[in-house]
């Protein structure tokens, strides 16, 4: 693999690009082009054992490596502390693609061609891996030697004497248990396993190490299976027993016509989806007990309510998935507590963080993106439906408007205020120990347009929200709009001291000048409000948080957690912020045919060339303030795929 780059059908990927493959419930696999681990995350069989969380990691990887008549080459690399690169086997990468799922191409010293590929099997804990000639060749062999832990995903793994290294074989099954609370594994195949207990140690991961983590792990390897490769392919099929959909554990077909079942069933499921926007976006849609969430982002988020909200116009709308849509909402609607959704379900136990100020409202346009869906594809909503998401609203405006946690209260202008010291409830959410980055308390901008949206769109079944509108509306108007500098105020009412604003020169404005289902400004400042946007804030890759030149512009994301939080609002660039302003850059030109032809070659073309930049097929999320704007933070993130695909199914739809 020359200069560390696969090509592929014309596409050069980076070596370090990752790849991953989601299973529906929460759990994945996920690795990086050239098979070098360099995140705890990356990993073969990382199972939600409480869908979509409860997340541990159980096969971490593997060593392989073949034999020919020529000698013993290896197909897998790995890295150790210190700098230690053993074995050698990325730089046999010949090709690399990810459709319909990862396959790699090795090419041999001696012109031996080894195929390898791996996929996740939908709603099961189940991960085939399979290896095969590229050319009929005799005396060839292939060996596997796995790295087995048991941990929580967030975790790093140490050599210790509880490990349990007992197999049990069973025809073409070996299981292992590791630890007695965790899932049984189990390996179906059609190799030969040995039993070879040991510990490999030092392993270190290289994006850890970046992010200021700790970075070093022991892997236990309790065998190796070996198959004669020129005698067919080879099969290595993954599960943790329980989370199996009941597949695996009672199979009584050999391991290839099982894997033969498996391939066909996926390759049929993912020739459906029309492109590898919408294959994306399946990844993020999974099961939380009897229903369907969002996932925010892999590898490391779970499903939060901001996001959710967000990024499902894109994920279910703008792809048709309505009835995936309608099963979300209506889940998300029982849990409103006091005006409030949860904003976030945490890795252990099933109470919700309530510490948004937003989620509610996001809901609030969700639902009414939905009904208009419906509407546009001739769809019925039941009563009982309408009744439930009515409801909901219902419950969202009267516990805002009579005042809620956090100080979250209807100011006498119709006005949302909200905040109070050493809590984060908007999006610009990071805060390092004690310390609220960007603490916004007051009237932030993109609160008022949610919050005036939610108001309109709840006065169509509901009178009494009107005047509140109308009167927030003028309000709005008045205190916002900064003359002197042609755009909005990010905040009025700082700190709940009235008649102060925040000039600060952000992207949340851009919601209010058409980024939402009504604008709450005149055409001639929606336009400045956008101009100004672009010119001090757009990038390929999005909008940054804080324009350059602002106090506490940060021009890269990187270094430790102090460092890179710091950093997470303060020029960070974003993209789902590109849904909100693409969409009021069309709306200041009319929606006009040719604007939106214009904003598809400027705005969404460079976005949908970084589908093969970072996580492939997906949307980071976020990149570096400055140029190049190197990818930063999640490489699969659901709101940055789901605004795009809104963009592009939606918004720029030309016969809209």
């Amino acid at each position: 693999m020359k200069n560390d780059i696969a090509t592929v059908d014309g596409r050069r990927f980076a070596a370090a690009a990752e790849w991953i493959e989601a299973d529906g419930l929460g759990g994945f696999a996920s690795g990086t082009v050239s098979g070098r681990r360099s995140r705890r995350y990356h990993a073969l069989l990382l199972t939600a054992t409480t869908p979509p969380t409860g997340r541990f990691v159980l096969v971490n990887g593997f060593d392989a490596w073949v034999e020919t008549p020529a000698g013993r080459f290896a197909i897998s690399s790995q890295f150790y502390s210190p700098e230690v690169e053993h074995p050698d086997g990325a730089q046999r990468l010949e090709t690399f693609t990810t459709d319909p799922w990862p396959r790699w191409r090795f090419r041999l010293e001696d012109g031996t061609h080894i195929e390898q590929e791996l996929f996740v099997r939908h709603r099961a804990a189940v991960v085939a891996l399979s290896w095969r000639l590229g050319e009929p060749q005799e005396g060839v062999t292939l060996t596997l030697r796995p790295f087995l832990s048991g941990r929580d995903y967030h975790a790093l793994h140490h050599e210790n004497p509880t490990f349990c290294f007992a197999a049990q074989a069973d025809n073409e099954r070996v299981s292992w248990q590791p630890y007695p609370d965790l899932p049984r594994i189990v390996a179906f195949s059609n190799g030969e396993y040995t039993h070879q207990p040991d510990w490999y140690r030092n392993f270190l991961y290289q994006q850890e190490r970046a992010r200021g983590l700790d970075h070093i792990e022991d892997l236990a390897t309790p065998g190796s299976f070996r198959w004669q490769l020129s005698q067919g392919e080879a099969v290595w099929i993954l599960t943790a027993e329980g989370q199996d959909a009941g597949m695996l554990s009672h199979i009584e077909v050999p391991a290839q016509k099982y894997l033969q079942t498996l391939r066909t069933t996926e390759r049929q499921r993912r020739l459906q989806f029309p492109s590898r926007l919408h294959r994306a976006a399946d990844a993020y849609l999974v099961r939380r007990g009897d229903s369907k969430t969002v996932i925010a982002g892999y590898p490391w988020f779970t499903d939060w309510g901001r996001d959710t909200f967000i990024a499902l116009r894109g994920l279910c709308l703008a792809t048709g998935r309505l009835t995936e849509a309608r099963e979300i909402l209506l889940a998300w609607a029982g849990t409103v507590s006091e005006g409030m959704l949860p904003n976030r379900f945490p890795d252990r136990g099933d109470a919700p963080e309530f510490n948004s100020v937003d989620a509610s409202l996001w809901y609030i346009i969700a639902v009414h993106d939905f009904l208009q869906a419906m509407t546009a594809a001739k769809g019925e909503v039941s009563q009982s439906d309408q009744k439930t998401l009515r409801e909901a609203i219902t419950a969202i405006l009267s516990g805002y408007a009579q005042g809620t946690r956090y100080h979250i209260h209807l100011d006498t202008d119709g006005l949302l205020a909200a905040g109070e010291p050493g809590v984060q409830l908007t999006w610009m959410d990071a805060k390092v120990g004690d310390w609220v980055v960007t603490p916004r308390i007051g009237k932030p901008v993109e609160i008022q347009a949610l919050w005036l949206n939610a108001l309109h769109i709840a006065s169509r079944f509901a009178e009494r929200w009107q005047e509140i509108f109308i009167r927030g509306r003028e309000a709005f108007q008045a205190r916002f709009w900064n003359e002197a500098g042609g755009y909005l105020y990010d905040v009025v009412d700082v700190d709940h001291q009235a008649g102060t604003a925040d000039a600060t020169f952000r992207p949340n404005q851009i919601l209010a000048a058409g980024g939402l289902p009504i604008s709450l400004l005149d055409t001639a400042c929606a336009r400045r409000v956008v101009a100004a946007v672009e010119a001090r804030l757009w990038t390929p890759l999005g909008l940054r948080s804080l324009a350059p030149g602002e106090p506490g512009y940060r021009a890269q994301y990187d270094g430790g957690v102090r460092e890179r939080d710091s950093a997470y609002h303060q020029g960070t660039v974003w993209p789902w912020l590109i849904g909100p302003f693409v969409e009021a850059w069309v709306r200041v030109r009319d929606n006009s045919r040719a604007a939106k032809q214009e904003a598809r070659a400027r705005f969404l073309d460079p976005l949908l060339r970084h589908l093969d930049e970072a996580g492939l097929g997906h949307i980071s999320e976020i990149a570096d303030g400055d140029p190049p704007h190197t990818p930063r933070g999640c490489p699969f993130q659901a709101w940055s795929v789901g605004e795009v695909l809104r963009l592009s199914q939606i918004v720029l739809a030309e016969d809209t």
